[in-house]
């Protein structure tokens, strides 16, 4: 077949050329970029002046001013700028703002990548739409591909109404990539303003919260809806606000004094913790001494079984610098979470508070102490637990509330790990407490002990009232009581026998914790366990 030719115009045919504009070429290279310029002047006003003077008078940053606190200065790398919503009902296609109501991208924090999303409150109320989604899945899909936190900062009016299901699915995607990014990828949520419905369950996915007081409040249904319902009457900052989350309800790990303090202590978190889960946290060189004996070590745990003492006292004497990051601080106080140094090495620590409840174990404690040695975990960070506890809190309220489900959450988290885990008893180990609090029995790797260590069934005067029952009746002596107690002391409530047993593996000197301590994670830095092959456990929820 012959290839048809192509036939030439004729004179009346030919296109006539376009005339040249004067300075054309000038023109045509200022034109995209005085286009640029405008768009980028009209995405960074965000909802307009009048909407972020009422920001600021609300005592908030803009989404764009915690990022700038928040990362180092000119890290930032902004992504989906111009993304606009797609919605055309109830005059939605008049009122396209570019980014959306979120800011997505990605930085650096002390030199380190990390993604972010900042909810915009001046567009639009920061409400969720599906475009919205899309830009914060965007950047949560990234992170896990390479490997870096994710940090959200919140401050939304919730779903957007006006796109109807398609919000709801925008919110579900999010939560889905939080649960799949879950142990892979550190997630952080800082919650700067409302938060309220559907919006709260990715905040409660990710690994810590933190609040600001005042200004920030969290909450599924609103004031206005539980009176509704309940005829309860309750403000939103009681009902939901950062002290209430911080000490109640223990959503929230942090609760900060004001934005900047906030976005500083999300710096800080991350200074402790790695990039990945197939990473080790930041090690920075250490100019502590790592053989550092602290004498008032000796003195600090008292000789009265009953007396209480300050347990992070301890943790400062033993740490590098006497530097302790408090996790959880106002909630389940007695017990003790956060993170420190040891010779440079990031560490989990775990304590009982001999100064709150005596440091019993109850509802509260297990929960906070199990989601935070879970973590470690997760993340390659060795867990040190000081133990002094008397057991399990007793009482109808912690009975009814299912403090065997509860308590057994901390004893699976401890069992679970397989990072080194290092265990000093500085006095009473009782009961099942002493099992659940990272015992040798539980794969802890090395127990020390102090020689006013306690180990035992129970207390001995519980354990004499039990044991010696019949003859406390027959003898009808306070002195004949206190010589069984005395004696049971002398006998079972020692480190001596868990010694012998090799349950313990070293009774140490108090002022000599800190270099134990360095020696063992010394010793375990290669340490290499792993659970049985499992698609993953089922813990006791």
């Amino acid at each position: 077949m012959e290839i048809e030719k192509e036939i030439p115009l004729t004179e009346g045919h030919k296109k006539k050329a376009p005339s040249k504009p004067k300075d054309s070429g000038q023109n045509l290279k200022e034109a995209p970029l005085e286009e640029l310029r405008r768009r980028n002047a009209e995405a960074e006003r965000g909802g307009g002046e009048d909407r972020v003077e009422k920001q600021h008078a609300a005592g908030k940053l803009t989404a764009r001013e915690r990022i700038d606190l928040l990362l180092d200065p000119g890290s930032f790398v902004e992504i989906d700028k111009f993304v606009t919503h797609r919605c055309t009902d109830f005059g939605m296609e008049n009122k396209k703002i570019p980014g959306d109501g979120v800011v997505t991208g990605y930085g650096r924090i002390e030199g380190r990548l990390v993604y972010v999303f900042s909810q915009d409150f001046t567009v639009f109320g920061g409400s969720l739409g599906m475009a919205f989604a899309n830009k914060v899945c965007k950047i949560m899909d990234m992170a896990m591909k390479t490997g870096a936190p994710v940090i959200g900062l919140n401050d939304s009016g919730g779903a957007r109404i006006q796109e109807g299901v398609e919000s709801l699915a925008g919110y579900a995607n999010i939560f889905l990539r939080n649960t799949l990014s879950s142990g892979v990828i550190p997630q952080i949520s800082a919650i700067m303003g409302p938060c309220a419905g559907g919006a709260v369950y990715s905040p409660a996915i990710t690994d810590f919260v933190f609040m600001v007081k005042n200004t920030s409040y969290m909450f599924i249904t609103g004031p206005d809806v539980i009176k509704t319902v309940t005829h309860e009457e309750v403000t939103k900052e009681d009902l939901g606000g950062a002290v209430t989350h911080a000490t109640k309800s223990g959503v929230a790990h942090f609760a900060a004094d004001n934005e900047k303090d906030c976005l500083l202590m999300i710096r800080e978190l991350l200074n402790f913790i790695p990039n990945n889960n197939l990473e080790e946290a930041p090690r920075i060189p250490c100019e502590d001494d790592p053989m550092r004996k602290d004498q008032k070590l000796a003195h600090l745990v008292p000789d009265q079984p009953n007396k209480p003492y300050d347990m992070t006292e301890l943790i400062r004497a033993v740490v590098d610098n006497h530097y302790f990051f408090e996790v959880h601080r106002d909630y389940g106080q007695n017990i003790v979470v956060g993170f420190a140094r040891l010779n440079g090495q990031s560490v989990g620590i775990v304590a009982n508070q001999p100064a709150v409840l005596a440091g019993c174990l109850d509802i509260h404690a297990s929960i906070k102490a199990a989601r935070f040695v879970r973590f470690c975990d997760c993340f390659n960070i060795p867990i040190v637990t000081f133990v002094d506890v008397p057991g399990f809190l007793p009482g109808t309220d912690q009975e009814y509330g299912g403090i065997i489900l509860h308590g057994a959450k901390l004893l699976y988290a401890f069992a679970e790990a397989t990072v080194p885990k290092v265990t000093i008893i500085t006095r009473k180990a009782y009961g099942g407490a002493y099992d659940v609090m990272s015992s040798k029995h539980i794969r802890a790797d090395i127990n020390f002990a102090y020689p006013t260590a306690e180990c035992a069934v129970m207390g001995p005067e519980g354990a004499v009232n039990i044991i010696f029952r019949k003859e406390i009746e027959e003898a009808k002596s306070a002195e004949e009581r206190q010589r069984l107690v005395r004696e049971y002391r002398e006998k079972f409530a020692n480190p001596w026998t868990v010694a012998e047993l090799g349950f313990i593996d070293e009774v140490i000197l108090p002022e000599e914790t800190r270099p134990k301590l360095i020696g063992a994670l010394n010793m375990l830095r290669n340490k290499r366990d792993k659970n049985p092959a499992r698609k993953h456990g089922n813990i006791p929820l």
